[in-house]
C-alpha cells in the first residue's frame, strides 16, 4: 500500500515551494487574462490526457462560473472538446496538428492560450504555441520543472519546480483555479 501521509507531505510541500518559484509568473498571468476577459477576448486551453481535462474544466469555469453564475459569461473555450474535428483531423491528417489547426481557425490576436503539458514536450501544445504566437495570441505555459521544449516559449512559463507528473498535475490545478478566481473576482470588481 503506498504511503498516503507521505504523499500528501510531499503535495503540500511542492505547493509551498510554489511560493518561491511560481509566484511572480502567476502574478502575471492573472494580469494579463484579466486584461483580455475584460476585453471580450477569448482565453482558450489545450493539453493532453489529464491537462485536456484540465482544459476542459477550466474553460467551464470561466463561462459558466466558478463561485458566481449571476457574472458575465467570460469567453473561453477548450481545444480538447470536439471530438468530431479532432478524429477527423487526426485521421485525414496528423495528430500532432489538432490544436494548432483550431487556433488557425478560432484565434484572434491578444487572446490568451493557456498551453498546459507536465513535461513540456507535448508535440501537439508546442504547435498550438507557434500558431498562437504568429496570430499575436499571449501564451501562458503550464508545466513541470524543466519546462521541456516549450520552457521559454510564451510569454509567461510558470513551470512547477517536480519531475513528478501526479505532483505537477495537482499543482497545476492548483494555479489553473487561482488564474479563474482571479478573473472571476475582477468581472465582479
Amino acid at each position: 500500500m503506498v504511503d498516503i501521509k507521505q504523499i500528501i507531505k510531499d503535495s503540500a510541500e511542492l505547493k509551498q515551494s510554489m511560493l518561491n518559484d511560481c509566484l511572480n509568473e502567476i502574478e502575471s498571468a492573472i494580469e494579463i487574462m484579466i486584461n483580455a476577459a475584460k476585453k471580450g477576448n477569448k482565453i482558450i486551453w489545450c493539453g493532453n490526457g489529464g491537462s485536456a481535462a484540465d482544459s476542459q474544466h477550466m474553460a467551464a469555469e470561466l463561462m459558466g462560473g466558478l463561485r458566481s453564475h449571476d457574472r458575465p459569461a467570460i469567453a473561453s473555450l477548450a481545444l480538447t472538446t470536439d471530438s468530431s474535428f479532432i478524429t477527423a483531423w487526426s485521421n485525414d491528417t496528423d495528430y500532432e496538428s489538432i490544436f494548432s489547426r483550431q487556433i488557425e481557425a478560432l484565434g484572434s490576436e491578444d487572446d490568451i492560450l493557456v498551453a498546459i503539458s507536465t513535461s513540456g514536450n507535448s508535440t501537439n501544445v508546442i504547435n498550438a504555441i507557434n500558431t498562437a504566437k504568429a496570430k499575436k495570441l499571449k501564451v501562458i505555459i503550464l508545466t513541470g520543472k524543466t519546462g521541456g521544449k516549450m520552457a521559454g516559449m510564451g510569454g509567461i512559463s510558470i513551470c512547477v519546480p517536480s519531475n513528478d507528473t501526479q505532483r505537477i498535475q495537482e499543482c497545476h490545478l492548483l494555479v489553473e483555479h487561482i488564474l479563474c478566481e482571479s478573473v472571476e473576482e475582477s468581472i465582479l470588481n
